[in-house]
């Protein structure tokens, strides 16, 4: 999915790590995607006061409702793509050559690297998911780009718990997902506790309305951080959730439009490229020009710590 802001503000993340447990509610910011009559997503980070949770660094979380997904070929770079559904059904289009419907309980995992295009679309129903982008780290910004499908994952189960494993390990279960920092994602249902790494900072989003995490309900479209240092989290009430987590990402970085880069210039470089049609290859089966990048801002890019 794309950030179709038009005047998407400069994101800086990374290099300050994270110090203990903690309990900190971050409620979503209305976005919405393709203009006035388009879906509305919300989103909880970047946030104001918090830009990452291990590496995860965006998280949208949209539905339920009606709605028609057509996003247009829009670029990537120094990411990967998550995305994942409770309802309906997504069709990827990438300019390597990939074409990927997803549907509920199945991963789609894009691997942009040094750049990759792609487009999604969906018929008009009922969409309830979440688009996510993990940031890769600087020695592996510039992989050659690549895409997974997996409709088999590993489920966890501990007492009416069920965990389904989407990135990394949980519980012992690993996801065949590739990752390139240590991290974590899985979608919760039920009632019971989940053994947690303290080394990692952890966060919850719901849903909808009905999760109780850590003893606090959280509601649907909000992200609770809870920090590090933490071996174990409860899980009561009701709805699904979904638990990310990672080691804490060093590194800063600058996350503008659809790019993660490492400083101003990188970033001018990808959206230079990409309005010159260069380097981001070409999708191929949908209905449509691509996306323009927007304007960059007036002011250098500069990379900042992980919170403001």
């Amino acid at each position: 999915m794309s950030n179709l802001d038009p005047a998407p503000a400069e994101a800086t993340c990374g290099g300050e790590a994270a110090g203990a447990p903690a309990s900190e509610l971050l409620i979503g910011r209305e976005v919405v995607l393709g203009g006035p009559r388009g879906m509305a997503v919300s989103r909880t980070l970047p946030h104001k006061h918090r830009r990452m949770v291990g590496a995860w660094c965006f998280v949208d979380h949209y539905g339920p409702e009606e709605a028609t997904m057509r996003v247009p070929p829009h670029p990537h770079t120094g990411l990967q793509t998550v995305s994942w559904l409770v309802r309906g059904e997504v069709l990827h289009r990438d300019s390597i050559g990939s074409e990927q419907l997803i549907r509920p309980g199945q991963l789609n995992l894009m691997t942009a690297g040094v750049g990759i295009s792609h487009s999604e679309e969906s018929p008009a129903t009922v969409l309830h998911g979440a688009q996510l982008w993990v940031a890769l780290p600087e020695r592996d910004a510039r992989t050659a780009p690549a895409f997974e499908h997996h409709a088999d994952l590993p489920v966890v189960r501990t007492g009416d718990l069920t965990a389904t494993v989407l990135m990394g390990t949980l519980s012992g279960a690993t996801s065949p997902a590739r990752t390139y920092t240590p991290l974590v994602g899985a979608e919760i249902r039920g009632t019971g506790t989940l053994e947690l790494r303290p080394d990692f900072e952890y966060a919850v989003l719901a849903f909808e309305d009905g999760p109780v995490v850590d003893g606090g309900a959280v509601p649907a479209g909000a992200l609770v951080y809870l920090g590090t240092g933490r071996t174990e989290l409860t899980f009561a009430g009701t709805g699904r959730s979904l638990l990310l987590g990672g080691e804490p990402f060093d590194e800063q970085i600058v996350m503008w439009w659809n790019f993660v880069g490492r400083g101003h210039d990188e970033i001018v470089a990808a959206r230079t490229a990409w309005e010159a049609h260069e380097g981001f290859g070409t999708v191929t089966g949908f209905d449509g020009p691509p996306l323009h990048a927007p304007e960059l801002p007036t002011t250098p890019l500069k990379p900042r710590g992980r919170t403001r």
